[in-house]
């Protein structure tokens, strides 16, 4: 039986995957930093990914590692988790021989000039010069992600959209999906990307969500200024490529 390590389990895309790796046959085990009870099928291992604690123990005879965790907006934090904890554990890969470590990025993170995106491009080099076999999946934003941003702007009595930014949100359902038929189908080794069924602009992602919350809120246009601004007007958070998830906005909305 194929045996899968993924780290960040517990996370919002580590839940449903984990899930759908138990359905699908795999034996399943999951790192978390305290003991867990093993729970739906999935057998939680210790270790921590900051320190290195543990780490070769859990992926000692694993096939296939997806690396989910991260720690986004957490200044040095971050980069321990990011990048040390992404050393630490490709290198307990590389010496227990795995083959095929997969590791989740974001659609843009090269083009848009944002310091958490520069993060996950330093990560996605330590995985491509690793010598472990590999794919590096980017996807576009959650759309949980969207629906956060929405409700905090709600809170502040107004929502600011810049018309000419086109999004692409994505269910973390779909992408656990996509993620399960890559561990089954070997290391892609290189970048491949997975993205929503549909490209929105920001302001109608956000009449939408204003209409399905039942919200009384006026919305700003405005544009975003800067480079970052150019580089969301430009697309740079979309993606042509196919496969992509089923789960529309609209879904997710009614839904949650």
């Amino acid at each position: 039986m194929t045996s899968v390590l993924v780290t960040g389990g517990s996370g919002r895309l580590g839940r449903p995957l984990l899930a759908l790796l138990v359905e699908a046959g795999y034996d399943v085990r999951a790192v978390s930093r305290a003991a867990r009870a093993q729970d739906g099928g999935v057998r939680w291992v210790v270790a921590d990914l900051t320190t290195g604690r543990g780490v070769a123990e859990a992926v000692a005879g694993v096939d296939v590692i997806v690396h989910l965790a991260s720690a986004p907006y957490k200044g040095r934090y971050t980069l321990r988790v990011e990048l040390d904890g992404t050393s630490a554990l490709l290198a307990a890969a590389r010496a227990a021989s795995a083959g095929h470590v997969i590791y989740t990025s974001i659609v843009g993170a090269d083009l848009v000039p944002w310091g958490y995106f520069r993060t996950k491009v330093r990560a996605e080099g330590l995985v491509r010069d690793s010598g472990v076999p590999y794919t590096i999946v980017r996807v576009t934003q959650f759309h949980e992600f969207v629906d956060q941003a929405l409700r905090g702007m709600a809170r502040l009595g107004v929502v600011v959209a810049d018309p000419g930014i086109p999004a692409q949100p994505v269910d973390v359902r779909d992408v656990a999906r996509h993620l399960v038929s890559l561990a089954g189908r070997g290391p892609g080794g290189g970048i491949e990307e997975y993205g929503g069924p549909e490209v929105l602009t920001m302001a109608e992602a956000a009449e939408r969500w204003l209409r399905a919350r039942g919200r009384r809120r006026p919305m700003v246009r405005l544009r975003l200024p800067g480079g970052l601004g150019r580089a969301f007007r430009a697309g740079h958070l979309t993606t042509e490529a196919r496969p992509a998830g089923e789960i529309t906005w609209n879904a997710y909305l009614g839904g949650s």
